[in-house]
């Protein structure tokens, strides 16, 4: 049997297939999100790189900001939910997973069966996101994929101060005319991000393992910002990205195997 998460964030749709709940079948990714035909490209570049066909998948589970919108979906499941059903999965011995996404951060405490026990999330800010990197990046002329190795080596990361995505950009603007070290500035811009995130995560309690899932997770310079900040060893995996969307088929699975328990054809 087959289902399929998908997770229509704000900058990304991703998909995966699983065969019985058990095995990734195939995932996909494409760098366009929710309002754009990135999802409808997500669902058919893995239906294709699976050998798939629709009517092959048994129940699609949507997730993530655009959720609501993904015509094909037969249920729809929070962020959080598939999140912590992702880690999990993938990493049993997770009980902090700190998600940070475009446009928000998420902190989530898992159970020893992996159940939610507590989360807390900053959604009304673009500092301490992905947005935020983006920004900075933009303003710095690299790419967002370029920040990790400017960050990973400096030797004296300037401190961004500001708390504010505009005014942390005037003040990055303010450096660079100062000629500081790019490597520097950008191990600033990746502690900043990690020390909102750390404040999140303190709110909502550490316990270790700690996982970070989502894009911003393939940030060494923000991962090791953190480690610091919290003072434990922040995880990730190269699937960190597809978490939402591998929570999201495992609950496709959960919702299938429930009707057929009950005698409820899906």
């Amino acid at each position: 049997m087959y289902t399929l998460g998908i997770d229509i964030g704000s900058t990304t749709s991703k998909c995966v297939i699983l065969r019985d709940g058990k095995e990734i079948v195939a995932k996909s990714l494409v760098v366009a999100g929710t309002g754009t035909k990135g999802p409808k490209q997500s669902y058919e570049e893995v239906l294709s790189a699976a050998g798939l066909n629709e009517s092959d998948i048994a129940f699609i589970m949507a997730t993530g900001y655009g959720r609501t919108t993904f015509e094909k979906m037969n249920g729809e499941m929070s962020e959080l939910s598939c999140h912590g059903k992702g880690v999990f999965f993938a990493n049993p011995g997770c009980r902090t997973i700190i998600d940070i996404g475009g446009q928000d951060a998420k902190v989530i405490s898992l159970t020893d069966s992996g159940s939610i026990s507590n989360f807390v999330m900053n959604d009304k800010c673009a500092a301490g996101t992905g947005r935020f990197l983006d920004v900075m990046a933009g303003i710095l002329m690299i790419g967002v994929e370029e920040l990790e190795e400017y960050a990973l080596r400096s030797a004296s990361p300037v401190s961004i101060s500001s708390t504010c995505t505009v005014f942390a950009e005037s003040e990055v603007i303010s450096q660079l005319s100062k000629n500081v070290n790019k490597d520097d500035l950008v191990a600033g811009i990746c502690g900043s991000v990690a020390s909102r995130v750390a404040a999140l995560a303190k709110r909502a309690g550490i316990k270790e393992e700690v996982f970070m899932s989502g894009g911003v997770a393939q940030n060494g310079g923000v991962r090791a910002a953190l480690s610091k900040e919290l003072g434990v060893d922040v995880k990730y995996t190269d699937d960190a990205q597809y978490m939402g969307a591998l929570g999201a088929a495992i609950a496709a699975f959960h919702e299938i195997d429930k009707g057929l328990q009950s005698g409820t054809d899906h």
